[in-house]
């Protein structure tokens, strides 16, 4: 989605017919100044996406951005200064706030893994675990934060799940599908497939080339070993279950990515205020 468009919708859904607290008892004209309160400490995220927001909702807010996204911030510090129409502050004030809140939360919770993965060659990624039509506000958030992301949607990559091998009627034979479909549609995507122990893996293998396995619920040492049955054919990912306190285990098996749907279905958003001064 469009960013202009996704700002357009989000003011309408929340300001609708009016912001009638602010308008019944601000006066039109009043002028007001306010701050963007950081009350936690992490990684800030959303901030540029938070201050357009103002400035789309009224051009002629000015707006003083001090700090920038992906700053490590403690409580206390401020990120921007805004100066203007005070009904128009307090009508933007929450949609801005949710935005650099959710994300800010994301960015904080992805940089917390990332640095347990410090001295391993893996990457952290997200999922499509999101908020319906809140992905790419997600996802970017993930990117701030030090991970990586992993397909957008079902459009640019192949990922053959449980679901869809038990549907097909196995491994090979989704594998084998997807493989003459790419060809006949003429499309390039790169191919990923989820296993659930050793036996599918070494059945993967039996299917190459594919671009990456999926190791699902696998424990570190059952996936030490799968890395030593693949060999270097193709990328590996870790995925299930993962959690802060075993990211580093699976990390040190040697395994590529390591996939975390937490990242952005389970994150607690971070702490921030538009405060009037």
């Amino acid at each position: 989605m469009e960013i202009q468009e996704f700002i357009r919708l989000a003011i309408q859904e929340d300001v609708g017919s009016g912001d009638h607290t602010s308008l019944s008892c601000i006066p039109e004209n009043t002028l007001s100044k306010a701050r963007l309160l950081v009350k936690d400490e992490g990684i800030l995220a959303g901030l540029e996406i938070g201050i357009l927001v103002l400035k789309t909702f009224d051009p002629s807010l000015i707006v003083e951005q001090i700090l920038v996204d992906g700053t490590f911030v403690k409580k206390g510090e401020v990120a921007f200064t805004v100066e203007g129409s005070a009904r128009s502050i307090l009508t933007a004030e929450r949609l801005c706030l949710n935005i650099m809140q959710r994300m800010s939360g994301i960015a904080t919770t992805t940089n917390q893994l990332v640095k347990k993965l410090e001295g391993t060659h893996c990457k952290l990624l997200d999922t499509r675990k999101t908020t319906p039509l809140n992905r790419w506000l997600e996802k970017e958030a993930v990117r701030i934060g030090g991970g990586s992301n992993h397909r957008f949607g079902l459009y640019d990559m192949i990922m053959i799940k449980d679901n869809h091998a038990d549907y097909a009627g196995g491994i090979s034979a989704a594998i084998q599908r997807t493989k003459a479909y790419l060809k006949a549609q003429n499309l390039q995507l790169k191919i990923e497939v989820e296993t659930r122990n050793l036996e599918e893996v070494q059945e993967v293998l039996q299917n190459l080339p594919v671009d990456r396995i999926m190791l699902d619920n696998f424990t570190p040492d059952r996936i030490r070993e799968a890395i030593r049955l693949i060999n270097g054919r193709c990328e590996t990912e870790a995925s299930g279950g993962i959690t802060s306190e075993t990211i580093r285990d699976y990390a040190l098996t040697g395994v590529d990515y390591i996939s975390v749907g937490a990242l952005t279905h389970s994150v607690k958003s971070f702490d921030l205020s538009l405060k009037a001064f």
